[in-house]
């Protein structure tokens, strides 16, 4: 789950990453709410029944009806707690899990952040189907090709030309080429080995789970951990071997191309330890960033409720009413005048 290079890129974006992560420390987040359903106990039949009312003589004996039956309650049921669960479905096949896996990462292939940062690799139905080996290797694919990832390399390239921070690799087009290449190879290397090649061979799950609710520190340390653990294949959760390998093996294949005072067990510890520690931070990013909108949100629409409730101008007075028996005058003269009584038609005699 190399989540701080897919939203970020390389080290350079460590300021906006803290820049980010004291945003979200101050934000107060709503604890889950566990709501139980309690079913009230059947009613007990009693011991003593009715006596039927005395009925007057000569009226005719009342209509048997059959008593409703009821379901008695089978040994599956009272035998133990257990039974109260549901039965279960039929099981999935392989087919129809793949088929649901397929599903849910074309889905999860339109997640953006703002509409701009992509966030493919973020889960959050916990019982989600796993992903094959195959599209494992397409959302690496997705992840690694999409067009904010080059945009991202390509400033860090500039910031890293503006600054010199590698003398040979020189100025101008091909220095920016160099820099710019630099930038993505790292975040292509980190992402094939840690969200694709050992998660296949160690069946482990490169998306991040959100948890979704919870008291605002469980999460956050639930989005740490999960840089070291994960969930796998088959359901359980253990060490993210993946994530953290794929980490340092792509600052290993970057003593490649970076120049040779830039080479060493010690700097691709650094870039090892540095992409990890990102990850960290884009995994607490993927957690909250929904609060964080949905509260927004919610703000703004109760600005707008509030607005729209608030009276403008002539435009929200109340209409003029009037009442049986009056009848308005033209404009200027607002003053409700009674109609005239009615006139009693005069006795006309033939002449």
């Amino acid at each position: 789950m190399n989540l701080g290079q897919c939203f970020f890129g390389d080290c350079k974006q460590r300021i906006l990453l803290l820049a980010a992560a004291a945003f979200l420390f101050p934000i107060s987040i709503f604890g889950q709410s566990a709501d139980s359903d309690e079913l009230p106990d059947a009613p007990q039949a009693t011991a003593q029944q009715t006596q039927p009312a005395p009925t007057p003589p000569n009226t005719p004996p009342p209509i048997q009806t059959a008593p409703a039956q009821t379901p008695s309650p089978t040994a599956s049921q009272t035998g133990s707690s257990s039974s109260a669960q549901p039965a279960p479905t039929a099981q999935e096949t392989k087919e129809q899990r793949e088929e649901r896996a397929r599903r849910e990462l074309e889905a999860e292939e339109h997640q953006r952040m703002l509409g701009v940062v992509p966030m493919f690799n973020v889960q959050s139905d916990k019982n989600a189907a796993p992903l094959t080996s195959k599209q494992k290797f397409q959302l690496f694919f997705k992840s690694s090709t999409d067009w904010y990832v080059f945009a991202i390399t390509a400033i860090d390239g500039e910031i890293s030309l503006l600054g010199q921070e590698y003398p040979s690799y020189g100025e101008g087009g091909e220095g920016f080429a160099k820099y710019w290449g630099a930038a993505y190879a790292d975040t292509f290397d980190g992402n094939l080995w840690g969200n694709a090649i050992l998660t296949s061979w160690w069946k482990e799950d490169p998306r991040y789970y959100r948890m979704g609710h919870g008291p605002f520190f469980k999460r956050a340390a639930y989005s740490a951990i999960t840089t070291v653990w994960c969930k796998r294949d088959k359901g359980t959760w253990g060490p993210n071997y993946a994530n953290v390998a794929g980490n340092f093996i792509g600052g290993a294949i970057s003593n490649i191309y970076y120049p040779s005072d830039q080479r060493g067990f010690g700097l691709t510890m650094g870039r090892g330890a540095s992409v990890t520690y990102e990850g960290i931070v884009g995994a607490e990013i993927a957690e909250f960033w929904p609060d964080i909108m949905h509260h927004f949100t919610k703000k703004h629409q109760e600005k707008l409720d509030k607005q729209a409730g608030q009276p403008t101008g002539a435009a929200t007075a109340p209409a003029p009413t009037t009442t049986p028996g009056t009848r308005m005058q033209p404009e200027g003269n607002q003053t409700p005048t009674p109609n005239p009584p009615d006139q009693k038609p005069q006795d006309q005699t033939p002449q």
